[in-house]
C-alpha cells in the first residue's frame, strides 16, 4: 500500500536564543492522516520546534511547507488559516467563560457588526458548540456551565474539540493528559483515536511512553535539539526510544 502523501514538512528548521541554540536542522514530516508522537528530555527542542510549526515562534532558519507549499507564519492565525491547530499544555482557556464562549474564543459569530457594540448570534453558537462537542465524543451537558466548574478532563476535551472543530488538517497537542487522572486520560485518548478514523493528522508531545506506543504510528526523538532519530511504531521498543533520548548504549524501561 502506497504512504499518503506529506502533509507537513519542516526542512532544517533552526531557532537560537542569544547564544543558545534551541532547535538546529530539524528535519521532519507528518503525512496526511499519519499520528506521530515528538518525544526527549526536558530541553530537548521539542517545545520550542512546536511554536515554530504552529507559528507561535518565527525560525530563525529553515523552511516549513504545508501541501507542499512554503509557508512562513507571522502569528497562530496564520497556521490556524491554513488547518494547523495547537492544544497547548496550559489550554488557553478563559476560566470565567461558559463552554459555548471558549469554543468560538477569537471566532464569535455575530447577529450584527457594531464594532465595540456588536450583537453574538448565541443561539446559533450554541448550535455550532453542541455538534463540535459531538463530533468529538465529547459530553458536556451544561453549555452555560463556566470552564472554573469542570474537572481537568472535560477542560482538555474542550480545547480539543474548539482545535479539531474548524476544519482542521493538523492537531499538535503539547502534553494533552499530563495533568489529568486515570479515567480523564483514557478519555481524552479515545478522543485523540477517533481522530485517526476522521484522517486528521496529530503530533502529539508526550513523555508518558505508554501513550506513544498506544497512540502514534510514528515516533520522532529530539535530544539537544536535534532530530536524534526516528522510529516506525510497530518496529520500535520502548528501550530503543529511551536510548535514543538519552544516547546512552544500555537503559532500562521507563
Amino acid at each position: 500500500m502506497a504512504e499518503a502523501a506529506l502533509l507537513l514538512e519542516a526542512r532544517r528548521l533552526s531557532k537560537h536564543f542569544g547564544g543558545v541554540s534551541a532547535v538546529q536542522d530539524v528535519d521532519l514530516h507528518v503525512r496526511r492522516g499519519e499520528h506521530i508522537a515528538l518525544v526527549g528530555d526536558n530541553g530537548a527542542g521539542k517545545s520550542t520546534l512546536i511554536k515554530m510549526l504552529s507559528g507561535a515562534l518565527r525560525p530563525d532558519g529553515g523552511e516549513i511547507w504545508f501541501e507542499e507549499e512554503r509557508q512562513q507564519f507571522e502569528s497562530p492565525s496564520d497556521a490556524r488559516r491554513i488547518g494547523i491547530e495547537t492544544v497547548y499544555q496550559n489550554l488557553a482557556l478563559a476560566d470565567h467563560l461558559d463552554v459555548t464562549a471558549n469554543l468560538f474564543l477569537g471566532r464569535e459569530a455575530c447577529r450584527l457588526r457594531l464594532g465595540a457594540f456588536s450583537l453574538l448570534a448565541h443561539g446559533m453558537m450554541r448550535r455550532k458548540a453542541r455538534e463540535l462537542l459531538a463530533r468529538t465524543g465529547v459530553n458536556i451537558p451544561n453549555l452555560g456551565d463556566s470552564l472554573l466548574n469542570l474537572s481537568g478532563g472535560q477542560r482538555q476535551s474542550i480545547a480539543i474539540a474548539r482545535a479539531v472543530g474548524w476544519g482542521s488538517r493538523l492537531v499538535i497537542m503539547d502534553e494533552p493528559t499530563a495533568a489529568l487522572g486515570i479515567r480523564e486520560t483514557e478519555h481524552v485518548e479515545q478522543i485523540i483515536r477517533s481522530l485517526k478514523q476522521r484522517e486528521m493528522a496529530v503530533i502529539i508531545v508526550s513523555h508518558n511512553l505508554r501513550q506513544v506506543f498506544d497512540l502514534a504510528d510514528t515516533i520522532w526523538v529530539m535530544r539537544r535539539g536535534r532530530v536524534a532519530g526516528r522510529r516506525d511504531r510497530s518496529a520500535a521498543t520502548p528501550e530503543d526510544i529511551v536510548r535514543l533520548i538519552t544516547g546512552a548504549d544500555a537503559v532500562g524501561m521507563l
